[in-house]
């Protein structure tokens, strides 16, 4: 283990930034621009917002419920992900070995996520 001294140096955060650029570079502009004020448009928001979620909230860290907080909406944003990549595939059938590899990063991204948090608050606790 590596000891973090910023949150580039977390996995997560470095697994969904690579994961935002495939998605921004690689199935968004596959889209038809019938989706561009929907999917398009959720899907590049939601994407871009998980690792600044994991950026901003590591910078709150030293807050009790900061940190937390960030956690669950950066949580959140990988489901909407998911479920936006999902559309993707099965509405227009669009780079599917891609969207299965993406979908798998952004699912094992959440569980991550989940344990860092659980694993954040254990560790502030037996600090104090």
């Amino acid at each position: 283990m590596q000891v973090i001294k910023s949150f580039r140096d977390l996995e997560v955060y470095q697994n969904t930034y690579k994961a935002m650029l495939m998605v921004m570079k690689e199935i968004i502009p596959t889209l038809p621009d019938s989706e561009k004020y929907d999917l398009k448009n959720q899907l590049s928001r939601s994407c871009k917002s998980i690792p600044r979620l994991i950026a901003e909230g590591y910078a709150k860290r030293h807050q009790k419920a900061g940190f937390q907080k960030y956690l669950d909406d950066a949580m959140g944003e990988c489901n909407e992900t998911i479920v936006s990549l999902e559309e993707c595939r099965d509405i227009y059938n669009i780079k599917v070995n891609l969207i299965n590899e993406l979908v798998d990063i952004y699912d094992k991204s959440a569980r991550q996520l989940y344990k860092l948090g659980s694993a954040w608050t254990n560790f502030k606790r037996r600090k104090t």
